[in-house]
């Protein structure tokens, strides 16, 4: 409840009725002598006891994670790192950064699922996922203190079909964009994403993008001449070279972007997750993923759960 804010959804995490849950906290009020919460403008406020009993509840479940997560990976020969990445991430980085860290760390297997910023506190915290990658992952009051650290530095330049009408102006201002449609990745629209910032900026109205389920969809539309997109440089350089797509010189443009890989505080990483943010930070990732300009092929990563050993 103090988590997800209401009895209803408390019932739904746990897989139990709310009659059971408002039961067991009536128990801890008695018990306690304090009311735990009151409802305020329709929302559950924690009372000073509460937040204390949250917090402590809290630390018990991170250790109780913690003790089994340390036993299974000691019990079993092969130990297991879950990864969640953001779209753009998975689509074209993840699948040579997890290749080259399976080589090394053979003893490791890595399991992939695709995921939002906004979701990456709630899989660390739930022990969902071991490692984030992509955007740094959203502090929460409610979740162990969290570390994003930057590993790698792109550019996301704005791109076009080579007979596109801007192709050949110069210092575009981005307003003579505004009423061109904008071709996107799953999730760019919103205002989190770097994509979704420089729309939101520019002030480029939602129904001038469409979304597509996966970035090689949209950037071939964009090359067939359907729209524009902003594309990340290096994974469209081999578009570029060949001239199935051409970069529109845009003020403002490249925006300078960072990938992060996120995890909990070292007290509380296995040994698995460390190994892979030690390895995200090496100049032997940061190869194999420019390495791959041309992205990974993106069926790869419609699927929650995607397996490397």
């Amino acid at each position: 409840m103090a988590r997800l804010g209401s009895v209803k959804a408390a019932a739904r995490a746990l897989e139990v009725s709310e009659p059971a849950v408002s039961g067991a906290v009536g128990a801890l009020r008695r018990e306690l002598g304090d009311k735990l919460y009151v409802r305020a403008g329709g929302i559950l406020e924690l009372t000073a006891g509460g937040r204390r009993l949250a917090s402590a509840a809290s630390d018990i479940l991170e250790l109780e994670a913690e003790a089994r997560r340390a036993f299974r990976e000691t019990d079993r020969e092969r130990s297991v790192v879950r990864v969640a990445a953001t779209p753009p991430f998975a689509e074209f980085a993840a699948g040579p950064l997890l290749n080259a860290f399976s080589h090394r760390h053979e003893g490791i297997e890595v399991e992939l699922q695709v995921a939002r910023r906004e979701e990456f506190a709630s899989l660390l915290a739930d022990r969902a996922a071991d490692v984030a990658l992509g955007a740094p992952a959203t502090d929460r009051a409610d979740v162990p203190a969290m570390v994003s650290e930057p590993f790698l530095r792109y550019g996301l330049i704005v791109v076009a079909a080579p007979g596109h009408t801007l192709s050949a102006s110069k210092g575009l201002a981005p307003a003579a964009l505004v009423s061109t449609p904008w071709l996107l990745g799953p999730y760019e629209s919103e205002r989190s994403t770097d994509t979704g910032a420089f729309l939101a900026r520019q002030s480029i109205a939602p129904r001038r993008t469409r979304a597509y389920p996966n970035f090689a969809a949209a950037t071939a539309q964009v090359a067939s001449g359907r729209g524009v997109t902003l594309a990340i440089a290096h994974t469209v350089r081999d578009e570029l070279e060949r001239g199935a797509l051409v970069e529109l010189d845009v003020r403002g443009t490249p925006i300078s972007g960072l990938w992060y890989v996120s995890t909990l505080r070292r007290q509380l990483r296995t040994p698995s997750a460390e190994a892979l943010r030690a390895f995200v930070t090496t100049p032997e990732a940061t190869r194999a993923i420019l390495a791959r300009g041309g992205g990974v092929p993106a069926e790869r990563f419609v699927h929650m759960g995607t397996r490397w050993s």
